[in-house]
């Protein structure tokens, strides 16, 4: 298959319908407003369309010298398996390379470390910093 790979921010009901793909929203605290203003306020976004259907998509939030977050990296479900993520990965980790940008964090879902430990991504020791809290 044929994938076009943008960084213009896709249409917010797309994007919305790719959100709630993952089940991360089951409980609806985020609208198509709050993920569109999220998406936006991205320091980088790539998205992956077949012809015109949104496909995948990833962020990183960032000060755009030290450090970055890469965040929700989707991919449809049934476009799994078939390399999509790991190309928006080579995007993301692309982009923090041709800005210098060296510290790359991210929050993996689970049973989905083994995914970003083949970019070389490792998971935090029990006893090093780094905490979380959702409000």
């Amino acid at each position: 298959m044929i994938y076009s790979f943008r960084t213009e921010l896709p249409d917010s009901n797309d994007y919305y319908n790719l959100f709630q793909s993952t089940g991360w929203n089951a409980e609806e605290l985020w609208t198509r407003e709050m993920l569109q203003e999220a998406v936006r306020n991205s320091w980088y976004f790539v998205s992956v369309y077949e012809q015109e259907k949104l496909i995948a998509s990833g962020r990183i939030v960032s000060d755009g010298v030290i450090q970055c977050i890469i965040c929700d990296v989707i991919v449809l479900p049934d476009c799994q398996g078939q390399g999509v993520g790991k190309a928006v990965m080579e995007h993301l980790i692309g982009h923090c390379r041709a800005k210098g940008v060296r510290w790359i964090q991210l929050s993996a879902a689970s049973g989905k470390a083994g995914f970003y430990e083949q970019f070389g991504f490792e998971i935090r020791a029990a006893d090093a910093p780094g905490m979380g809290m959702l409000l």
